[in-house]
């Protein structure tokens, strides 16, 4: 297996979430087939594959309308299942030398052979298709002005999806340098929530508001160093214009443990 680890990982690497102990994480997997069951016909041994994080049937009424994250058929009492994560079924995740892939055929994405492309590859299992997906949401047409909020993987990839996309403009809010340079690297406008209200700075910059915005940090979002967990949410709708469209891609989990006072 060559999983990767998740910010999302991490919320219950910190005790925040109601994750129970034994659960192992890694919902980023790609790897090699070693053993195929009785069930698979379209893979065989010593195939390359890369996994969507989602664990779907491919046999539901959602499946079938390719809305294969809120599957009704892995995951009893709930709509979607996912590998390594809280209250996403019982699928263990790929940090571990092996693991096991429910209904593979459908869900296994069959890769050419060989070792090229590996890292550009492990984006197909999360962080592209959730970034791609966040825009999606949002209803988003090309020439439309996009804000993304959050610069970390997701989110760059948001950013990345509405340049390849044809956005007019493409605004990124973060604080953190690296990431920001990243962002002008692409071709998008940084914009540092350490300036100044990110909210006026984009209105500023786009003569206006825009027509799109999506939220890529979750409920893990921070005003004047302490968490505030509507924030961004917040700053959304206040940035896009009235009839725009908003796209959550970020983690809103449903037991959260906050760090207390200090």
């Amino acid at each position: 297996m060559l999983p990767a680890i998740c910010g999302s990982d991490l919320h219950m690497y910190q005790g925040r979430t109601a994750a129970e102990n034994g659960l192992v994480f890694g919902h980023e997997n790609m790897g090699i087939v070693e053993e195929i069951g009785a069930g698979v016909t379209l893979l065989k041994k010593g195939d390359r594959i890369v996994l969507p994080f989602n664990v779907a049937d491919g046999r539901c009424r959602n499946c079938e309308e390719g809305k294969t994250a809120f599957c009704t058929g892995v995951n009893p009492g709930f709509a979607g299942g996912a590998y390594g994560y809280v209250a996403m079924g019982p699928y263990q995740g790929g940090q571990a030398q092996y693991l096991r892939v429910p209904y593979a055929d459908f869900n296994a994405l069959l890769l050419p052979p060989g070792k090229e492309h590996e890292a550009d590859f492990a984006l197909l299992a999360d962080i592209f298709p959730t970034g791609w997906h966040g825009l999606q949401l949002s209803g988003f047409q090309p020439g439309e002005s996009v804000a993304v909020f959050g610069a970390g993987p997701v989110g760059l990839m948001a950013a990345y999806s509405g340049i390849l996309r044809g956005a007019s403009r493409v605004f990124v809010v973060d604080q953190v340098q690296e990431r920001l340079e990243a962002v002008k690297k692409m071709g998008a406008i940084p914009i540092n929530f350490r300036d100044s209200d990110p909210v006026e700075q984009i209105i500023k910059a786009n003569d206006g508001m825009v027509d799109r915005a999506v939220d890529a940090v979750g409920y893990q979002a921070t005003s004047k160093g302490k968490e505030q967990p509507n924030i961004v949410l917040d700053q959304l709708i206040q940035v896009t214009r009235p009839t725009g469209g908003l796209g959550i891609a970020g983690l809103y989990v449903p037991s959260v443990s906050l760090p207390s006072p200090a």
